[in-house]
């Protein structure tokens, strides 16, 4: 996942950081909440992890701030803060989860992983067009330059999932675990195999390659 972490004590930012680096994140941190705000109008993350008392703008205030602006990006909130009313008036905010300090790595990574598994609400979406790409999410019919592509079931999904998270890295077991269902690593190719195969099908006859390979990171694909 890509993770913004905005916390101002430098010594939990790097511990953090690290821990959720070596489990496979990329972790992009800031020291306050003007830049944590800032941070997230420039890129996408998959989520948002904020400690609750910060400089310039505290959590609060950047969740409320992101809220309003229709990110919708799953946030934890890391916190001193315990009570009852903190807990409720950060959910409130539009925090997804409360973490008070001092907390447990392993729960932190438990929660995270809670809220990648948990499905996103939005507005229905009926079709995707994308790199060249149209995907008919009702029919699950894909087209590119009008010629109909034949996809099978988990190539199909394979390539819903990957088009939803256009120009994000997706790392191999995040592909296992959304499309197969597995969170473990089960130690076979079918993450690369379907991949060929959906390559085969929407970019080498056409001559395009909006499904790229990103060595030692994972799979992307590229919108333009």
């Amino acid at each position: 996942m890509k993770i913004l972490y905005a916390e101002d004590d430098l010594e939990t930012a790097t511990f953090v950081q690290g821990a959720l680096t070596q489990a496979g994140h990329s972790v992009d941190v800031v020291g306050d909440g003007r830049h944590a705000l800032a941070q997230a109008s420039l890129q996408k993350y998959d989520l948002y992890v904020f400690d609750r008392m910060m400089p310039g703008l505290d959590g609060l205030a950047v969740i409320k701030a992101l809220r309003a602006a229709d990110d919708s990006t799953p946030a934890i909130f890391l916190t001193g803060l315990g009570s009852v009313d903190e807990r409720v008036s950060g959910l409130k905010s539009g925090a997804d989860d409360y973490l008070v300090k001092p907390f447990s790595m392993a729960e932190l990574m438990a929660r995270i992983e809670a809220l990648a598994r948990r499905p996103q609400i939005k507005a229905e979406t009926t079709q995707l067009d994308l790199g060249g790409l149209q995907v008919k999410l009702l029919s699950h019919e894909v087209y590119r330059d009008g010629l109909k592509i034949d996809l099978q079931p988990k190539e199909y999904a394979l390539l819903v999932y990957l088009m939803e998270r256009p120009d994000r890295v997706q790392t191999r077991s995040m592909i296992l675990e959304a499309v197969w269902n597995i969170n473990f690593d089960p130690k076979t190719s079918v993450v690369e195999t379907h991949i060929s195969r959906l390559r085969a099908k929407v970019d080498k006859p056409f001559g395009t390659r909006n499904i790229q390979t990103l060595h030692g990171s994972g799979y992307v694909f590229k919108s333009m």
